[in-house]
């Protein structure tokens, strides 16, 4: 494996270990824009632990176990797609380069881990 999809995959790792917490800490910035796409906070925890589950996968296929690592990506690549239509269809578009910035992190991730 290369250093770019090394760091790439480590860099989503790094980034989706990041939001879960922040979800799980309850951080007024994740309250705030999941009230304002209609996400309700009860969800959080939940999408927390989503990401955690797709940012533990990214590095056990980086690890080794490569048919986890492109379920992870998948899995994560849907999940910020999902967060992407959210925004749009609470046309909420000032927050929405976060989860594009995630989707995008995630679809290149899924891309190097399925083409190594």
């Amino acid at each position: 494996m290369d250093i770019v999809s090394v760091t790439v995959i480590c860099v989503a790792v790094l980034a989706n270990v990041g939001i879960a917490a922040a979800d799980l800490a309850k951080a007024p910035f994740v309250l705030a824009n999941s009230a304002e796409v209609g996400v309700p906070s009860a969800w959080i925890p939940t999408l927390a632990l989503l990401k955690a589950a797709g940012a533990a996968g990214l590095l056990l296929g980086l690890l080794g176990v490569r048919p986890l690592g492109i379920a992870a990506a998948v899995g994560l690549v849907l999940f910020y797609a999902g967060a992407v239509i959210a925004h749009v269809r609470a046309r909420v578009f000032h927050t929405i380069g976060f989860p594009g910035l995630f989707l995008a992190l995630a679809a290149g991730t899924l891309a190097l881990t399925a083409t190594r």
